[in-house]
């Protein structure tokens, strides 16, 4: 029996009509499907599918053991999360050895700071894996701002609020233009940053980009808190004709 290939499914930002062709005819066509969400949770990537899926699909919910109950530099916190990719990768190598195809929801695209990585890194050269890009959370927001993110030769930085505060104000202070994504609780520090580079004025926020509930505003008229779905932007002002 031939082994059945897992596919990394990118949903893109948020709206189901902004999923590729191919992702859509993936979902609907799946019998094994695989998502990732929080204990508690139904999990963003399956509310994505509600009503896509056929009568017969078995779904296989990946919990994370810890999101931020502990520190990332905790060395608990790296254990606990290889071993949950660990199982999680094994699971569904099983049934793609077994010749089934498995569909694994991924919000944004799966190779841009998704969960998927860490499976694909674990599954490749094992079995079949086939990645399906998305439209990415950044780019959501970006066109939710109504300008385009970046102009001529500007220098694009993708960072994460995740970073010390002494790095992140050297990424924003060394580049024409800027995304800023893992916002939420990381708010107070990124506003730090960016007013010690002088840029805090240019910041905009974009909370659930592409979502109903999608929300833009200047970063200075902003709250304290941010939602997971968050990203900050500031916008390149470079070369026009």
């Amino acid at each position: 029996m031939s082994a059945g290939t897992i596919h990394g499914v990118g949903l893109g930002p948020g709206a189901a009509d902004l999923m590729s062709v191919r992702a859509d005819r993936l979902v609907r066509g799946a019998r094994h499907l695989a998502f990732f969400r929080k204990r508690g949770r139904p999990g963003h990537a399956r509310r994505l599918v509600e009503g896509m899926l056929r009568p017969d699909v078995v779904e296989y919910a990946m919990e994370y053991p810890v999101t931020t109950e502990l520190a990332v530099s905790d060395p608990a916190y790296n254990a606990q999360l290889a071993a949950f990719y660990a199982e999680s990768a094994a699971h569904l190598e099983a049934l793609a050895r077994a010749g089934e195809e498995v569909v694994v929801l991924c919000e944004g695209d799966p190779f841009f700071y998704g969960s998927f990585m860490h499976l694909h890194a674990r599954l490749a050269g094992a079995v079949p894996v086939a990645v399906v890009p998305g439209v990415t959370g950044m780019s959501g927001a970006w066109t939710a701002s109504g300008a385009p993110i970046t102009w001529g030769d500007d220098v694009l930085t993708v960072a994460t609020a995740t970073l010390p505060e002494a790095e992140l104000t050297r990424r924003v202070s060394d580049t024409d233009a800027l995304v800023v994504m893992k916002v939420g609780r990381h708010l107070p520090k990124l506003r730090r940053a960016l007013a010690a580079a002088g840029r805090e004025g240019a910041a905009w926020l974009v909370e659930h980009a592409a979502m109903p509930e999608q929300r833009v505003v200047p970063l200075a008229e902003a709250g304290e808190t941010a939602p997971y779905f968050a990203i900050v932007l500031v916008h390149g002002q470079g070369r026009r004709p």
